[in-house]
């Protein structure tokens, strides 16, 4: 399985605040939002459609959500961004654990080092695995709120939140209790993660586009002639996915998925909206627009800069390479044997 990690923008903003003074100058022109669509003709393909076809790759580092501590910042200064990618060439230039996620920044604006050097714990993956990150101004991925931040969830969700993290501290019972991606059974559609297996494969044919994932290879077929939904009854992993062209962009509306699908939180009553707009000859913005009601209070919008790959879709070997599934579940068994043997020898871990 060929892995591919994201150095996450949020281990780097740190540095960058301990190195520098943050200022509000406007960046260089040239370094403006990521992927803004100038005057540009996509190419066509044979039937008229604008050409979306070939392999791209979501390797950007810039996080989800804005870093709190950049509120109010759409975008870095050009001076920042530069202190950005001289660290992370220092970071990353070893043999050390990967760095990925915006969800740490939090921990490492008070314990940077902790994070880079994780004292010896197993399950790390290893820096030899980063590919050449995909960097740009912005501070969020989020473009709607401003704020750069997902919206607050509903009371409900927190609630089921909550009770999902009891269930997750308790030893698994069995593969169930394990996440779908880890039982190699999808990673989800739509995928925001960059930089693991991110790889998109799009073909288009009259009337109809395919999209593929590398990840477990999930892929979704996509009618274009504007035909109604499946019936509500009819739930699927990744929903029910129809299209439609837009002038230049392609859209995606997304509904039907099943109640075991989990995108954030959010199943059965989750409704996506995708536009792929190709901007440039090596450039696709992908924009996704997400609701649910049942759990956040409005509708949120991030935008992705995918960029042409000379990479092929490489096998992703999920079952036959599953060995962290079984060793999690022996682990979990061995710690509950121990636990029973204990009263008997007196003793405990």
């Amino acid at each position: 399985m060929k892995h591919r990690f994201l150095a996450s923008l949020s281990i780097l903003v740190v540095l960058s605040l301990m190195s520098i003074t943050v200022t509000a100058q406007a960046p260089a022109a040239a370094a403006t939002k990521a992927g803004t669509a100038k005057a540009w003709t996509p190419p066509r393909t044979p039937d008229g459609q604008p050409d979306l076809q070939g392999v791209w790759a979501n390797n950007s580092i810039t996080p989800l959500e804005r870093p709190k501590a950049l509120a109010g910042r759409a975008l870095l200064t050009d001076e920042e961004l530069s202190v950005l990618k001289r660290k992370a060439a220092e970071l990353f230039s070893g043999d050390g654990d990967a760095a990925f996620g915006d969800a740490l920044f939090e921990t490492l604006l008070t314990d940077t080092q902790k994070f880079v050097s994780r004292g010896g714990q197993t399950g790390d993956y290893n820096q030899f695995w980063l590919v050449e990150r995909d960097w740009d101004n912005r501070t969020s991925l989020v473009t709607d709120p401003s704020d750069g931040r997902i919206p607050a969830l509903t009371e409900p969700a927190q609630q089921r939140q909550a009770a999902n993290a009891g269930l997750r501290e308790r030893p698994a019972a069995g593969p169930e209790d394990r996440s779908l991606s880890e039982r190699c059974i999808t990673f989800g559609v739509p995928r925001l993660g960059a930089a693991y297996n991110s790889y998109y494969q799009i073909v288009q044919s009259p009337g109809y586009v395919a999209i593929t994932m590398e990840t477990i290879h999930d892929a979704r077929i996509i009618p274009l002639d504007n035909r109604p939904h499946i019936a509500s009854n009819i739930r699927q992993w990744h929903g029910d996915s129809v299209g439609h062209w837009e002038g230049n962009t392609l859209v995606v509306d997304t509904t039907n998925y099943s109640p075991k699908s989990n995108f954030r939180g959010a199943n059965e009553k989750l409704h996506i909206v995708e536009r792929f707009t190709r901007v440039g000859p090596d450039t696709i913005n992908y924009e996704v627009t997400v609701e649910d009601p049942t759990v956040w209070t409005r509708s949120w919008t991030a935008m992705i800069p995918l960029r042409r790959s000379n990479d092929l879709i490489y096998e992703y070997a999920c079952h036959e390479g599953n060995d962290g599934l079984a060793g999690i579940l022996a682990g979990a068994r061995a710690d509950e044997k121990a636990a029973e043997e204990a009263p008997r020898t007196g003793s405990s871990r």
